[in-house]
C-alpha cells in the first residue's frame, strides 16, 4: 500500500507541482540575483533599514549559509538571510530581504495567522513524524484505532500549511509596498520583485497540495478498510 492503492495518483500529481514549484523559484531566483537594483543597497541594508523604520530595534540581521534558506526567528527575534541575500544588491535579494523582515514586522504587529501557525508549529511538528508510522502500523495489522489516531494527528500538519498561505502571501504583498515606500527600487524593478516573490508563492502552495494529498490518501486508505 505503500505504492499504488487508494489517493496515490493524488500524490503523483501533487509531488509533480512541487518539483514544478521548486525549478520555477530557483529559475526565478538565478534570474532576478543577475539583475542588480539602482540604489545599490544590499538585502541586509534594506532589512535593517525597514526594521529601524518599523520601531523594531530588537530585532537582528544576520547571515547564514545555505541557498534560499533565508527565515526570521520569531523566537531569537532575528531575520537571518543567507550570505548571497545579505550582502547582494539585487531584485532577489532586496525581494527575500523585504520578505523576511515582514515576517518580522507580523510578529511585532501580532498578525493572528502568524501566532496562530506559531501555536499550531509544536503539534504539527509531532503529528506529521508520527502520524504515517501509526497510520501504517494500523493498516498493517488492522487496527482502525492507530489508523484514525493518525489520520487525526496528520490533520495537525495539513492545518499548519493551510495557515501558512496567508502568513506567506501576506508578508510578500508587504514585501513589495515595503521596498516602494522606502525607495530601495524604482518603478520599473516593482516588476522584477513581484515575480520573484509570485515564484516563491509556489512552493508554499505546493506543500499544502502535498500535505493535502497525503491527507486525502490517508482517509481513503482508511475507508477501503471498513469494506
Amino acid at each position: 500500500m505503500l505504492f499504488g492503492g487508494p489517493g496515490f495518483a493524488l500524490i503523483l500529481v501533487a509531488m509533480l507541482f512541487a518539483s514544478f514549484a521548486q525549478i520555477k523559484i530557483r529559475s526565478a531566483y538565478q534570474k532576478y540575483s543577475m539583475m542588480r537594483v539602482l540604489s545599490g543597497r544590499t538585502g541586509a541594508d534594506v532589512a535593517k533599514d525597514i526594521l529601524r523604520r518599523g520601531g523594531l530595534d530588537g530585532v537582528e540581521v544576520e547571515p547564514i549559509q545555505g541557498v534560499l534558506s533565508d527565515h526570521y526567528d520569531p523566537r531569537a527575534r532575528k531575520v537571518r538571510l543567507s550570505s548571497e541575500v545579505f550582502n547582494g544588491s539585487s531584485v532577489a535579494a532586496l525581494g527575500i530581504a523585504a520578505h523576511e523582515t515582514g515576517h518580522a514586522l507580523q510578529h511585532h504587529e501580532q498578525y493572528f495567522p502568524l501566532a496562530l501557525r506559531s501555536s499550531i508549529l509544536p503539534v504539527a511538528s509531532f503529528g506529521s513524524n508520527l502520524a504515517f508510522p501509526l497510520f501504517f502500523a494500523g493498516l498493517f495489522f488492522n487496527n482502525p484505532l492507530f489508523m484514525d489516531v493518525g489520520i487525526f494527528l496528520f490533520a495537525g500538519a495539513v492545518l499548519f500549511q493551510i495557515v501558512t498561505l496567508p502568513v506567506e502571501f501576506n508578508a510578500s504583498q508587504r514585501a513589495v509596498a515595503l521596498l516602494h515606500t522606502g525607495g530601495y527600487v524604482t518603478r520599473e524593478e516593482e516588476g522584477p520583485v513581484r515575480d520573484m516573490l509570485r515564484a516563491a508563492g509556489y512552493t508554499y502552495l505546493a506543500a499544502t497540495a502535498v500535505s493535502l494529498a497525503h491527507f486525502l490518501r490517508l482517509v481513503l486508505l482508511r475507508g477501503s478498510r471498513r469494506r
